[in-house]
């Protein structure tokens, strides 16, 4: 039987290590303060939004809530994120992804002062992962690196193989992984063979977006497997990227869906927004 990765009980031990974190600081006069902005009433948005809420509640954290309405123009987003940015008691700025159509999204992102974006979406925080200087880190690829690191699964050395290219997960992903010294394949929809070169994998990350997808014919015998995907089957219950009644039997470690990289994101926003409160 392979270790079944839990990350619902490493995201509580996170949650529960920035509580008293936050307590501390509150003893030295230091509050926390997360604004979260949705804009429109997307269903999906509007459950992480108030999943976010509750997480700051938990761990002592302010928080802000702006629920702007759909038609909300992007010269009225960028003004509000302005104002939040000059605000020194907020610490944190987080806009709900998807927006509408109408607003570029490119541009709400590079709105936000580096130093509050905490979901570590800005070039600036991005570019500072490349060339290993400190900054915020995308909260799923850094979720997924406190699953390993804290499941006791080696990094350094082994082969690591990431099927996705994204920019909030695969590239950041990559880079992560390369930071801890391992041997880093980034595969996509172009990459000849793909089995194959999944197959070589001693860590596996799924983030292809296509239920199901990876079977056993693309993992290793004993590889430790992360599936990033969140996905409604036929039966409308909650499945992966990776084929997990297929993959499971044959690999040392997986995560579950849900219950594995899902709450992870979530408690990693929390770091950061804690992270955030110490910069000067």
């Amino acid at each position: 039987m392979p270790q079944i990765i839990d990350g619902k009980a490493i995201s509580a031990q996170i949650k529960d290590e920035l509580k008293e974190k936050v307590g501390t600081l509150k003893e030295k006069g230091v509050r926390i303060c997360l604004a979260v902005i949705q804009v429109g009433n997307d269903p999906a948005s509007s459950v992480y939004v108030g999943n976010k809420k509750k997480a700051c509640a938990y761990i002592g954290i302010e928080s802000l809530a702006y629920e702007l309405p759909e038609e909300t123009t992007q010269e009225e987003l960028l003004r509000l994120i302005g104002e939040l940015n000059a605000k020194k008691e907020v610490n944190g700025i987080l806009v709900q992804l998807p927006l509408p159509d109408h607003i570029d999204e490119g541009a709400v992102i590079r709105a936000i002062d580096p130093k509050k974006d905490v979901d570590g979406f800005h070039p600036q925080n991005v570019g500072a992962l490349c060339i290993g200087q400190p900054g915020f880190v995308s909260c799923t690829p850094a979720g997924i690196l406190q699953l390993l690191k804290r499941s006791g699964i080696e990094i350094a050395g082994k082969e690591c193989v990431v099927i996705g290219r994204s920019n909030i997960v695969g590239k950041p992903m990559a880079l992560l992984l390369l930071r801890e010294n391992g041997t880093v394949t980034v595969t996509h929809s172009k990459t000849k063979d793909l089995k194959a070169v999944a197959k070589r994998a001693d860590i596996l990350v799924a983030a292809v977006g296509r239920p199901k997808m990876i079977t056993r014919d693309y993992v290793k015998e004993g590889a430790v497997v992360i599936d990033v995907g969140i996905h409604r089957n036929e039966n409308n219950k909650l499945c992966g990227d990776v084929d997990y009644d297929d993959v499971a039997p044959i690999c040392s470690a997986i995560t579950p869906v849900p219950g594995g990289v899902g709450p992870m994101t979530i408690a990693m926003l929390m770091y950061n927004c804690v992270e955030a409160g110490n910069i000067k």
